[in-house]
């Protein structure tokens, strides 16, 4: 049986297919994919993560195929000292946890990419005056975990007034039913579409 979480998700995924058939000035961003996932459920997160991870890939050739700027949003860690180069070093070797998505979706080199302090990747960076410079008016939001940076993302992203795609198939939290609570979330109260990457019309 279905819940009603999975019933609004859907009643909202429905109505924002009734909007445009093709996305304007779009952005994909990859949010704390390059991640040591060195916490607490952080085996599980990762469980859950490598196939949502593996469509993500397919999902940013098909972006970059399109035009489509990509931008990696990710944690310092804490470290104010950190750099992006350093953070994916660490991932690959270190020996973490997150290591088998991090090389999943390593970054190219003509790849955009933000550090953010905590969860929102619009929380003091510099990603609003990105977005600008490059014209974006409509969002792609994927990576980890929904419950947490991928829904604050998304809640500053409406706050902003960006059209919002998080596709539910490119996103996963430690349990599923905070993974289901979270995407309901970013389905009905920030208006997100939620379709699967495949159908995002790029």
């Amino acid at each position: 049986m279905k819940t009603s979480n999975i019933t609004h998700a859907e009643h909202a995924e429905k109505d924002s297919q009734r909007r445009s058939k093709h996305l304007t000035r779009a952005a994909l961003l990859l949010i704390d994919v390059i991640n040591d996932m060195e916490f607490p459920l952080g085996k599980a997160l990762v469980r859950r993560a490598l196939k949502p991870a593996q469509r993500i890939l397919s999902l940013k050739r098909r972006a970059k195929a399109a035009g489509v700027p990509v931008i990696y949003v990710n944690d310092n860690f804490g470290s104010w000292r950190s750099d992006f180069a350093k953070i994916v070093r660490h991932c690959l070797e270190d020996g973490v946890c997150g290591e088998p998505i991090a090389r999943r979706l390593l970054p190219d080199d003509d790849d955009y990419f933000v550090l953010k302090p905590r969860h929102s990747g619009f929380f003091s960076t510099p990603l609003e005056l990105l977005l600008k410079h490059l014209g974006v008016q409509t969002l792609i939001l994927t990576g980890f975990a929904t419950n947490l940076c991928v829904l604050y993302t998304a809640n500053d992203a409406y706050m902003h007034n960006y059209r919002i795609f998080v596709p539910r198939d490119c996103t996963a939290a430690e349990r599923n039913d905070v993974y289901q609570h979270a995407l309901d979330h970013i389905a009905r109260c920030l208006k997100a579409d939620i379709r699967t990457a495949a159908r995002i019309p790029l």
